[in-house]
C-alpha cells in the first residue's frame, strides 16, 4: 500500500485519498482510488513483465483504443516511466464463469469484441506461435528448462499454423480471463496488458477455452461473431483453443522462473500442459486440421 499511496501522492497531489486494493490480478498490483470527487482504479505494473512481452505503452494505446469503441472503460491518465495506469472505475458486475457460457451474454460479448478487432490498429504485434518460444527462451536464460511436453506442442502448433496459412492482423485483447469481464449495461473488457495486432481466432479461442465452452457454445459465438457458424471457422476456433493453452502454459513455465509472487506456476504451466495434450490427442484434431484448410 505504501507504494501506491506515494503514486496516488504524485498523481492527485495534495488531494485526500481513499486506496483499496482490488483483487484477482496475478501480475499486477490494482487499486481502487477515490479522489476529487472520482472513483478511479489505479493499475501499477509487476516486476520485470516486459520479459513477459509486456509493453506499458502499447497497453496504455490499446486501453484508450477500448474506451474509444465503447468496450473498455475510461482512460484518464498515465504516468512514464513507470507505466502506471489510471482508468475511470466501472460501476458493473462481474460476469459469473457459468453467466459467460449463456447465449445471450455469448452474443453480447460477441459484439464487443467484434467492435474492437474490426477497429483502427494499435501498437504491438502478438504472434501465438513466436510467443511460445519467446517465453522458452526466457526461462532457459533463468535456468528453467521447459518441460518435455514442449516439442511434441510446438510440433502440433506448426501443423496448426501450416493448416491455417497467413491471418489478417486485427486489434486482439489475448488474455480473456473471466476476471476482465464486466457489465455495466454494456460488455465492458479490462486489463490490455497483452493487447497487440493479431489473430482474432485466438481472441475467439482464448474466450472459449477459458470459460469452458461447449462446441454448441462455440457455435453459437461464431454465429453471433460473423452471422454464421462456417465448419472451417469452427475448426479454426478449436484448433486456436490448443494455442492458447500452449501460451498460458510457457507464460507459467517463464513466471516460474522470474516471479516473486506466491503462487504455484508450475501447477498453473502443467493444468494448461494436460490440457493441450487431451486436445491434440483428441481424434477429432486432425480433422480440424483439414477443416482449417478450408
Amino acid at each position: 500500500m505504501e507504494g501506491a499511496a506515494a503514486a496516488v501522492e504524485r498523481i492527485w497531489p495534495g488531494q485526500p485519498a481513499e486506496i483499496v486494493p482490488l483483487d484477482g490480478g496475478i501480475t499486477n498490483r490494482n487499486f481502487k482510488v477515490d479522489v476529487g470527487g472520482g472513483t478511479f482504479v489505479l493499475r501499477m505494473g509487476g516486476e520485470r513483465t516486459e520479459l513477459l512481452g509486456i509493453d506499458r505503452t502499447f497497453e496504455h494505446a490499446a486501453s484508450v483504443r477500448a474506451a474509444e469503441v465503447g468496450v473498455g472503460p475510461e482512460v484518464v491518465g498515465f504516468v512514464e516511466p513507470e507505466g502506471w495506469l489510471v482508468t475511470r472505475f466501472i460501476e458493473g458486475r462481474r460476469l459469473g464463469f457459468e453467466e459467460m457460457r449463456e447465449p445471450a451474454v455469448i452474443g453480447r460479448v460477441a459484439t464487443a469484441l467484434r467492435r474492437f478487432h474490426d477497429g483502427p490498429p494499435i501498437p504491438g504485434r502478438f504472434d501465438a506461435y513466436a510467443v511460445v518460444d519467446e517465453y522458452r527462451r526466457e526461462a532457459e536464460r533463468f535456468g528453467v528448462q521447459a518441460p518435455e511436453q514442449f516439442d511434441e506442442a510446438r510440433r502440433a502448433a506448426e501443423r496448426i499454423r501450416q493448416a491455417r496459412a497467413r491471418q489478417a492482423a486485427v486489434p486482439c485483447h489475448n488474455d480473456l480471463l473471466n476476471a476482465n469481464f464486466l457489465d455495466d449495461g454494456s460488455i465492458r473488457i479490462v486489463d490490455w496488458e497483452y493487447a497487440g495486432m493479431g489473430d482474432r481466432f485466438f481472441d475467439l479461442a482464448n474466450l472459449s477455452v477459458n470459460h469452458e465452452f461447449s462446441l454448441d457454445d462455440d457455435r453459437v459465438l461464431l454465429e453471433a461473431y460473423f452471422g454464421v457458424a462456417r465448419d472451417a471457422d469452427l475448426a479454426s476456433l478449436r484448433l486456436m483453443r490448443f494455442m492458447s493453452d500452449f501460451r498460458e502454459a510457457m507464460w507459467g513455465v517463464l513466471q516460474s522462473a522470474i516471479s516473486a509472487l506466491d503462487f504455484d506456476f508450475a501447477e498453473y504451466a502443467g493444468k494448461h500442459f494436460a490440457r493441450l495434450e487431451a486436445a491434440a490427442s483428441a481424434r477429432d484434431f486432425d480433422r480440424y486440421l483439414d477443416m482449417a484448410k478450408g
